[in-house]
């Protein structure tokens, strides 16, 4: 038996459990500080998070990335045959572009990116966003080829996987962006609440 397992098994596994639960709970707790909501983080990437890839709307039209330079960005990843997270996040995406109400589209773009692009282009994006009650002006769903997703999901450190079911695996990650195209706040999209994502967007416009 090696030192290092010999030291382990001194310890009962109950004790174990209760020091990883602990060392957890303090990485967390490094993570987001007691001021911050639930689900609500400091970003500290310094990837530019507007790159200069040309991708195509809901309605057809070519856009690059870099053109949302300017004004605050919210951004979330999902895909049109996703029957999990997808709709929840796009129902408080709705419910954010609610809150914003005059200020979406002239003030804060919302940004919604297909993790599916083999299978969602502008048609299908259209079909979803007006089912979901997504289809405003401000909001965009965006698609093209997988390796323009691909560039854009590394410039957040993400990473899809498809399963054999056809279903995409993928990071539930919102993110705000400031004017310059790189991250303020980083939200879990399931736990973060659409008041908690509006108030630090209205306190990006200053």
């Amino acid at each position: 038996m090696s030192r290092e397992n010999h030291e382990t098994d001194k310890f009962p596994p109950r004790l174990m459990r209760c020091a990883l639960g602990l060392a957890l709970a303090l990485a967390l707790g490094a993570c987001q500080s007691t001021g911050d909501a639930p689900g609500s983080y400091v970003a500290n990437s310094k990837a530019d998070g507007l790159p200069d890839v040309t991708l195509v709307d809901q309605n057809g039209h070519s856009l690059s990335l870099s053109s949302l330079k300017g004004k605050p960005v919210l951004i979330d990843f999902i895909y049109t045959s996703c029957r999990g997270p997808c709709p929840m996040l796009t129902s408080k995406f709705a419910l954010i572009a609610k809150l914003l109400r005059y200020e979406l589209g002239t003030k804060v773009t919302l940004v919604s990116i297909t993790i599916d692009p083999e299978h969602d282009h502008p048609a299908q994006l259209l079909d979803y966003a007006q089912s979901h009650g997504a289809s405003r002006e401000g909001w965009l769903f965006l698609t093209g080829s997988p390796a323009q997703i691909e560039q854009v999901l590394a410039a957040y450190g993400l990473l899809r996987k498809r399963e054999a079911d056809g279903s995409v695996t993928h990071m539930t990650s919102v993110f705000l962006l400031g004017p310059d195209g790189h991250q303020m706040r980083i939200y879990n999209g399931l736990e973060a609440k659409p008041t908690t994502v509006t108030a630090d967007i209205l306190r990006a416009l200053g």
